[in-house]
């Protein structure tokens, strides 16, 4: 691993097609990007933007690892309560 190369302990995936961007995807990536900075988990979880999933009756569409769970037609409160089962343990919850 080179200096400097942090690999996070969990990743969401979020499609950032053009279907899923219309339909919510890039501001629902951005709402979990600020959950992940308020909590304090920055290097520990990373959203990643995804071009086409090929999922697209499906948008908006997300993935969180390692859990290899998957979320379609999702809202931002199904994307936050998501992120609250997946990526926090069960004292962290808010």
């Amino acid at each position: 691993m080179s200096k400097g190369f942090e690999v996070p302990d969990k990743v969401i995936y979020v499609c950032t097609g053009s279907k899923c961007k219309k339909k919510g995807g890039k501001d629902i990536g951005k709402t979990l990007r600020e959950m992940i900075k308020d909590l304090g988990l920055k290097g520990k979880v990373e959203v990643v933007k995804t071009e086409c999933t090929d999922r697209c009756d499906f948008a908006p569409v997300m993935s969180f690892q390692p859990d290899n769970v998957w979320l379609h037609h999702t809202t931002e409160e199904k994307a936050k309560q998501t992120f609250k089962e997946h990526i926090l343990k069960p004292d962290q919850q808010v």
